[in-house]
């Protein structure tokens, strides 16, 4: 049965240019840092090799996309550096937050590869270096999870006050909805409120209202912009992360690089879970297979059941349905912004991927 609404759009050309500045400008920083580095010591290279590789081996760059229509729609020179810039923090922003999430999670694979801390425990055992596999591949994933974070923050040295505030407000808010996640997982209370807080502050609000935020902050008219950007932002985020949601059970794992299931091995607290764990009550069947949410031996037939009881329950059609709602919340928030140039056609096409895309 299929579970999104539509085909899935492709990346909206209007902004796809930003994605080829990003990249340049992050590769160029970090082909610098890895020769700096390298002539201290040899072995630094490697976590700036894998660094770079993580970079550019994928990724959507939604967040520099959203940034870079808010910045010209408020007028912003689109060709500005420093606006490339801000756009590769927020990249290596969630550089950092993919990594460690990893980590947290103890997922193993990450964009059809493996993961940073998997590349460093293969390395250590095939070595047979001393100490703990797993510690040691662990470590070197938060350190490079470390490194993104703090050349994030040279990218924004430039960026006026403003800018610097909506940006510490978007890491604060990640950190926020990254315990969310932790806690919702451990407590496995099916609460609605709670799974939409954590879909909001993980990925939401950092994802899309905060980079547009920063784009209007940099081109100087944070005060204009910055209620209707929520308007578009805030409803869109919330699209964006319970497509998220429903790719983590049903996506294909060749298009988006993730063992299907992992989401319910790991026992996350989502939307499609707390609305089948309110329909199934009294079907011991049901229960007994909830149950098993968040147990890492979670077998395929157990998650195709999983998959059935989703669909039997009328959660993918309330998700799809909740979705839907959210972007024509955000688009109607959209055809009323005094936005210029081409912003209004990128924020357009963009609510449509991040609404019904495959990965």
């Amino acid at each position: 049965m299929t579970t999104t609404a539509r085909t899935s759009p492709r990346f909206p050309g209007a902004v796809a240019s930003i994605a080829g500045q990003v990249e340049e400008r992050l590769a160029t920083l970090l082909a610098g840092e890895r020769a700096r580095w390298a002539a201290v010591d040899a072995g630094l290279a490697a976590p700036i090799d894998v660094l770079a590789a993580f970079v550019a081996g994928g990724g959507k760059r939604l967040r520099p996309a959203f940034c870079h229509c808010a910045f010209v729609g408020a007028g912003g020179d689109p060709s500005d550096p420093l606006v490339i810039d801000a756009a590769a923090a927020l990249e290596l922003v969630h550089t950092f937050a993919l990594i460690h999430d990893d980590v947290m999670d103890g997922s193993d694979t990450r964009r059809g590869s493996d993961a940073v801390h998997r590349q460093f425990v293969n390395e250590h055992t095939s070595a047979r270096w001393r100490g703990e596999p797993r510690r040691f591949g662990e470590g070197m994933a938060i350190l490079i999870g470390d490194f993104a974070f703090v050349y994030a923050d040279l990218m924004m040295r430039a960026a006026p006050a403003a800018a610097l505030a909506i940006y510490d407000e978007l890491r604060i808010e990640l950190c926020v909805g990254q315990s969310l996640d932790l806690v919702g997982t451990a407590r496995a209370v099916a609460d609605p409120e709670a799974a939409r807080r954590i879909a909001t502050y993980k990925s939401g609000k950092y994802t899309v209202e905060r980079p547009l935020h920063l784009g209007a902050a940099l081109a100087g008219r944070l005060d204009e912009f910055a209620a209707v950007l929520s308007a578009i932002g805030l409803p869109l985020g919330e699209a964006f992360q319970l497509r998220d949601d429903v790719l983590g059970v049903f996506g294909d794992e060749e298009v988006t690089g993730k063992p299907v299931g992992d989401d319910l091995r790991e026992g996350k607290l989502t939307p499609l879970v707390v609305i089948a764990t309110e329909r199934a009550t009294g079907d011991p069947e049901d229960e007994a297979l909830l149950q098993r949410l968040g147990a890492s031996d979670l077998d395929p037939m157990e998650i195709r059941a999983l998959q059935e009881l989703f669909i039997q329950t009328g959660a993918v059609a309330d998700v799809e349905r909740t979705i839907e709602s959210l972007v024509a919340e955000a688009r109607a928030a959209l055809a009323h912004a005094p936005l210029l140039g081409d912003a209004r056609e990128g924020l357009e096409d963009l609510a449509a991927y991040v609404a019904w895309r495959d990965r």
